[in-house]
Parts: C-alpha cells; sequence; structure tokens
C-alpha cells in the first residue's frame, strides 16, 4: 500500500510534466504566412477595398466578420483557425501598420510564385496585375524583422510558425485562363517548383524552423474550371464528377513538390519541414461531405442562385450583380467558384495539425 501511495502521486507528476512539455511543444511566439487569395487576410484592402475588387463586396466576410475584410470566403480562412490554435491574434495583413511581433501575413490575392518576368517571357505580361509574387512577400517579411526581433532573428524565428503556400494556382490559372494548352502549362511546373523551393531555403536561412508547405489544390473539382471548361465527353471527368486533365496537373505538382521537400529535408536537417495536402482533403470533402460537417460538394454558396449544375455563372459571380450567397454556408465546401467556405478551411486546418492530411502534423 505504501508503494502504490507513492507511486500514484509520482504519476501524477509525470503526467503533469507530460502535459507541460506537450503545451511549450505547441506554443509558438509568431506566426507567418505567405500566399495567395487562399489565404490573404487583407493585405489588398489595407486602407479601403478597391471597388474593382468583387472579393471586396458583400457578402465575402459575412459569417465572422460581418463584412468584407479582404479574405476570399465568407469568413476565416486557414491560417486564422491556424492562430486561434495556437493562442495567437488573427494573422494581420503585412501591407497595414501595426505590431508584428506576433507574425504577420505576407498573402496577397493573385499572388504568383515566378515573378514578372517569367510571365513576360511567355506572352502572358497583360495577365498578371498583382505586385506580390513569392520574392517580394519574402521581402515584405524581412523588411518587417528589424522592428520585430532586432539582432537575434534567427533565435525568434525558431519559435515561430510559417505557412508558405499555396503557390502554384494562380501561375497556371494566368496560363489556363489565357487558352495555353496543357502541355505547354505542364511544361511550367518545374519551374515553378524550383522557384519556390528557392523561397523556402532564403526563409530557412533566414531562422525558419517549422514550416508548413501546402500543396495546391484539385482545380478540375472547383466549379470555375467546371464551367468554363466542361465538356461532353464523359471520359474527360474522373469519378468524383472533376475535370481530369486539369487535376493531372494539380496532381504534377504536388507530387514534384513532395519530392522536392524531401531534398530539402535533407539539406536542413534541423528543420521541420510539413506538407499540407490540399489535394486530398478537398477531394474527400466532395466524396464524403457529411464526415466534415458539410452537405454539399460541388455546388456553389456565393453564385447566381440556381443556375447550372453548379450553380456559378462566370458573369454573376460572388460579389457581382446578379449573385448572392446561400442562407447556410456552414453546409458548403467551396464559397465563391474557386474558394472555399469558412467552415471547409476550419476542417482543414483541423486536419493540418492533427496530422490527417499533414505530414508531419503541425501538432508536435
Amino acid at each position: 500500500m505504501a508503494a502504490s501511495g507513492k507511486a500514484a502521486p509520482m504519476l501524477g507528476l509525470l503526467l503533469l510534466l507530460c502535459l507541460l512539455c506537450h503545451g511549450a511543444a505547441q506554443r509558438y511566439n509568431a506566426i507567418w504566412n505567405f500566399g495567395d487569395s487562399i489565404s490573404d487576410t487583407g493585405n489588398l484592402c489595407v486602407g479601403g477595398c478597391p471597388a474593382w475588387l468583387t472579393m471586396g463586396q458583400p457578402p465575402y466576410g459575412e459569417t465572422f466578420f460581418h463584412r468584407p475584410t479582404g479574405r476570399c470566403s465568407d469568413g476565416r480562412v486557414i491560417v486564422d483557425f491556424l492562430a486561434e490554435h495556437f493562442g495567437l491574434p488573427l494573422p494581420q495583413a503585412s501591407k497595414a501598420s501595426g505590431n508584428f511581433k506576433k507574425g504577420a501575413n505576407m498573402a496577397i490575392i493573385g499572388a504568383t510564385t515566378m515573378n514578372f518576368d517569367f510571365f513576360n517571357s511567355i506572352g502572358l505580361r497583360d495577365k498578371i496585375w498583382n505586385n506580390g509574387p513569392l520574392d517580394t512577400q519574402i521581402q515584405w517579411f524581412r523588411q518587417l524583422l528589424p522592428s520585430v526581433c532586432g539582432n537575434d532573428c534567427k533565435n525568434y524565428l525558431s519559435k515561430s510558425l510559417f505557412v508558405v503556400g499555396e503557390f502554384g494556382g494562380n501561375d497556371y490559372n494566368a496560363a489556363l485562363f489565357s487558352r495555353r494548352s496543357m502541355a505547354e502549362v505542364r511544361g511550367y511546373v518545374p519551374r515553378v517548383i524550383t522557384k519556390l523551393i528557392h523561397g523556402l531555403e532564403t526563409i530557412i536561412r533566414r531562422g525558419a524552423v517549422d514550416v508548413v508547405v501546402p500543396g495546391v489544390l484539385p482545380i478540375g473539382c472547383f466549379p470555375t474550371y467546371l464551367t468554363l471548361y466542361g465538356t461532353s465527353n464523359a471520359a474527360d471527368y474522373d469519378r468524383d464528377g472533376c475535370l481530369r486533365s486539369y487535376n493531372d496537373l494539380s496532381s504534377y505538382h504536388n507530387a514534384l513538390l513532395k519530392r522536392s521537400l524531401s531534398s530539402l529535408r535533407r539539406t536542413y536537417p534541423h528543420a521541420r519541414i510539413m506538407y499540407a495536402d490540399f489535394y486530398t482533403q478537398v477531394i474527400d470533402m466532395i466524396r464524403t461531405p457529411h464526415n466534415f460537417g458539410l452537405k454539399y460538394g460541388l455546388k456553389v454558396c456565393c453564385g447566381a442562385g440556381g443556375q447550372g449544375k453548379y450553380n456559378y455563372n462566370n458573369n454573376a459571380r460572388c460579389g457581382m450583380s446578379g449573385a448572392r450567397a446561400c442562407a447556410d454556408p456552414g453546409n458548403y465546401l467551396i464559397w465563391d467558384g474557386i474558394h472555399l467556405t469558412e467552415a471547409a478551411y476550419r476542417s482543414i486546418a483541423d486536419g493540418w495539425l492533427k496530422g490527417t492530411y499533414c505530414n508531419p502534423p503541425i501538432r508536435h
């Protein structure tokens, strides 16, 4: 009895220590995000959203913020949920003024991996309209650092969480929406991956240790693509009703990215480089939406009410005249035809934290 009496407090102490250690591993001093419209939290809307930006108009933001914030959703995006999980404030747009000691979000709507000179070289100069490709976002990040961590940035950043991506979607959108052939666009993929890996190396050398790198989404499943490039040939579609060749492009990008990240891990063994599998989770959400608390897979919440198979009309997109939002966005995967709902982003963040769709998981 005496032995067991001593063991009980000892066991309790060990459990407490385990919990404390686990909790300590969860804490980050900041979250730094890079990306495009999937994760922008307002960089294009600092000082007010431009009138031409449909994503800056109601009903964007209606679910959580009750106003447009520059997020391309009805509410929060993945990086918001990650920040909330770690007890950090919602990531503020890096172009805004403020205190960035808890991190910043460099993502901006329309961002590409490649710089303008690449698009100019392939004759797509007029298709690139934003000023925030990956290199520029890294420059914004570097400009913030002196005010955040002074001369001890490596130590500070080693305790931060970095999310870099997704990158690549807009590089391919620019070419595909300009009717470039799929073969030509596939030819860009290795260059996009190489550019992304160079950006990751720059960030890691600056001091990043915990880095989440999402792949690209299954673009062939998005109503924008399904409406613009739909065909009458059943063979062009996969079992999920998505355009096969467009999803093959996404899969090719993700396969090259995963291979490159494996090499990057060997080069920087001290870094914890996590691959976040956007593609697989969105496919799973389309196949079994109810498993994620949703009802609808390929149907758009905010669009041209009742038009077409997907409730999508490219001339009456969300935020434009003729479009309106559904009454229950929490039941939908897709918000506006090419971006997801807050409910979907919450599920994705959860999948990354638990490791179901992130290897290794963010939680450790």
